[in-house]
């Protein structure tokens, strides 16, 4: 591809995908693959990993060779590359055999840019045979964590692809996961790069997503209010552990309004693709699903997912979690849970036919999820240090942290529950436990004898619902384990001897049931505030998307409709300066999109959403946190702070902190290029990199000001 500035690989950025800047770890990793090294990448769910290969593949001579484990994941990709004006094909199964010969034809003549493959037609002889005839630019291996024993998603044919050094040494080879633990990464590293490579560890943060945990009472009527009050209109995914309750809630959802279509491993192949198909393409449709569904589905609009069963472990609720928000915009990570799912869980556990090591380490994982719902302090903190990252809590984006959970004294009530398991035998389960607590002289407890024990109605001051509790936060932090049989009886561990014994206390979380939730005031938790405007370009990408039978966010991303409707671009260059519009998308779309907002009115953005940026930034907001309090992408909130410092509505010294040094050598950079007006890519170069475009355009906005309210100030 043509270049058209010193900085290729920036350039490609700009034109292509229509991003002024990379993010995060980005550019140390193209910069390492177009150099020619391997590379690791672990990157959280819409931080950006397929820029990692992809602007590589583009400044490389050859094909990229993209590994991807799931045809769906191919089919995405390919289309949106496509519609960012690369040379993109995949093979696979699903092609009709002249589709299959055009493909392998254009490989071969090298007209492909970039080429998915699934891991088993990759190691076919054949195919093979076929990369060693034509240049190849690299080897990317997506969703690399399935090279893993320890993990759901893994693939044998993963462990296979070391094949790639011996067959094609000295071509870079670069492995992409968003789920991957410390001994998960260890299992990469050694199973696909025996030679050495370069690891980016990226933050796992997801800021735009809120964290929230709630006990599980009447679980349907919990997810219909939580849907219809904050996401009647949008997409999301329900996770449920079993097909039976996929299907039940799927048709209870539906029979009230909702478009709720079930997914699970039961279904025939073409009802799942069906569901799949309708919920990548359609806006407002929710999948109900087991964990077979959402590895590799590349939707990134989805605002909800919702759990109304315990995950297995803290890296399954962090991938799937992360299938919400992907665009940047605040999504929910919503789940409820309750005594039944701990147990549940914890004798699945116990039925493990998994070797002793591998069954520790999945009770590790567990414990450490269910520390996670328990927890009173910031989520996000708990979540992130799992994976070996600090944060200083207070996230502000939790449940947690925006409404602190109270904690009341258990030492007592908690000895009086674990003396029940005791003297019952320690083979009883939680509601025979309750009714030895409360005192119930039922006929099973008369059978027993256990109405005879000095802990029969021990604990009638208490309801029922707190002894639930009491027992669940047993379970959770390890005082109680289930019966090893499976037979649902509780059984002492040796962490509650210290309690038992008097030499510890114990507070434990106060259940509250979550109130009906508020409708937000922007439609559905991600779409802006004004819903008129922001329907009618909506119904604009949609419309191009049925025409060329893709789905939406092949068009265009909510980000990017979203930015579209605070800047207001009122022609083809300040359109060129949207988030996610490059040269092609600009050429195909952009005269579509300007007419609808020339109906609507343009005109940068509105005074009142730039008033309310500047009343959070006083509050004492960062730009971030501002962007998930509104519901906008965070470059334009930037551009509100911009657009504020260059009125005069915000002193530059609000947004940012600059010694008097750093600012003159920022401005003289900025002057040198030409005057404040300049484009800020030279700039940024010329600094090295050393400074943001965001702490740029801030500057030439203070610039800007001074020059509009002192053209008359002497040279």
């Amino acid at each position: 591809m043509e270049q058209t500035t010193a900085d290729p690989p920036l350039d490609i950025l700009r034109r292509v995908f229509g991003f002024d800047a990379f993010r995060g770890e980005q550019r140390a990793v193209v910069d390492t693959v177009v150099g020619g090294h391997n590379a690791l990448v672990l990157m959280p769910t819409g931080g950006g990993k397929s820029l990692c290969y992809q602007v590589p593949a583009l400044l490389l001579e050859g094909t990229a060779v993209v590994v991807s484990p799931l045809i769906a994941l191919m089919r995405d990709q390919v289309e949106a590359l496509r519609h960012n004006g690369v040379r993109a094909a995949c093979l696979n199964s699903t092609l009709e055999e002249s589709e299959r010969r055009e493909t392998e034809r254009a490989l071969a003549a090298g007209e492909l840019d970039l080429v998915y493959v699934a891991p088993e037609r990759l190691l076919n002889g054949s195919t093979l045979a076929r990369l060693e005839n034509i240049p190849i630019a690299l080897f990317a291996i997506d969703e690399a964590h399935c090279v893993s024993q320890w993990g759901h998603d893994f693939r044998p044919e993963y462990m296979q692809l070391g094949v790639l050094r011996e067959r094609f040494p000295g071509v870079p080879r670069i492995a992409l996961t968003a789920t991957a633990d410390d001994r998960t990464r260890r299992e990469i590293a050694h199973q696909l790069f025996p030679d050495g490579t370069e690891t980016f560890l990226a933050s796992f943060d997801r800021p735009n997503i809120r964290y929230r945990v709630g006990l599980k009472d009447r679980p349907r009527e919990q997810l219909l209010n939580f849907i219809r009050g904050e996401h009647r209109e949008d997409s999301g995914i329900v996770y449920c552990m079993t097909r039976k309750r996929v299907d039940e809630v799927a048709a209870w959802l539906s029979a009230r309004g909702l478009v709720a279509l079930a997914y699970h491993a039961g279904l025939d192949q073409g009802t799942r693709q069906a569901h799949q198909e309708r919920f990548v393409r359609e806006e407002g449709t929710i999948i109900v699903a087991t964990v077979a569904f959402g590895m590799g589905i590349d939707k990134p609009d989805v605002r909800f997912v919702a759990h109304l069963d315990l995950p297995k472990s803290m890296e399954a609720y962090y991938q799937e979690t992360g299938r919400a928000g992907r665009d940047g915009l605040p999504a929910d990570a919503w789940l409820v849970y309750g005594l039944q799912d701990v147990l549940q869980v914890r004798q699945l556990l116990a039925g493990s036919t998994a070797g002793e090591a591998q069954q520790r380490a999945e009770r590790e994982r567990l414990e450490a999820l269910m520390a996670f719902c328990e927890r009173v302090g910031c989520r996000r903190q708990a979540l992130l240090e799992y994976f070996g990252e600090t944060h200083p809590g207070q996230c502000g984006n939790c449940d947690n942290c925006r409404q602190p959970p109270q904690t009341w004294d258990a030492t007592e009530p908690a000895r009086m529950a674990l003396s029940a398991v005791y003297r019952t035998g320690q083979r009883f389960g939680a509601n025979h436990i309750v009714d030895v607590l409360l005192g119930q002289a039922n006929e099973r407890m008369r059978r027993f004898g256990h109405d005879r024990l000095n802990t029969f109605g021990i604990g009638r001051e208490h309801p029922r619902a707190t002894w639930h509790s009491v027992l669940r936060q047993l379970l959770a932090c390890g005082h109680l384990q289930p019966d090893p049989e499976g037979h649902g009886g509780l059984r002492l561990t040796d962490a509650c001897r210290p309690l038992l014994r008097g030499e510890e206390a114990l507070h434990l979380r106060l259940d509250v049931l979550e109130a009906m939730p508020r409708r937000n005031s922007r439609a559905g938790g991600g779409a802006p505030a004004h819903s008129a405007d922001w329907e009618a370009l909506r119904r604009c990408r949609q419309e191009l998307a049925e025409a060329e039978g893709v789905p939406p966010y092949v068009i265009f991303h909510d980000a990017t409709l979203t930015a579209l409707l605070d800047l207001r671009p009122r022609n083809r260059e300040e359109m060129m300066q949207v988030p996610g519009i490059g040269q092609h998308k600009l050429e195909r779309y952009g005269q579509r999109f300007l007419d609808v907002l020339a109906e609507l009115g343009g005109g940068g953005a509105p005074a009142d959403t730039r008033r309310d940026t500047r009343r959070l930034l006083r509050a004492g907001h960062d730009p971030a946190a501002i962007a998930a309090e509104r519901g906008l992408a965070p470059t334009t909130i930037q551009e509100h702070l911009a657009q504020g410092v260059e009125n005069g509505e915000i002193a530059l010294d609000e947004v940012l902190a600059l010694d008097p040094a750093t600012r003159a050598t920022i401005e003289d950079a900025l002057l040198d290029n030409g005057e404040p007006v300049t484009r800020l890519r030279p700039v940024f170069d010329a600094l090295g990199g050393e400074w943001s475009f965001e702490t740029l355009k801030l500057v030439r906005a203070d610039l800007r000001r001074r020059a509009g309210s002192a053209e008359a100030v002497p040279g």
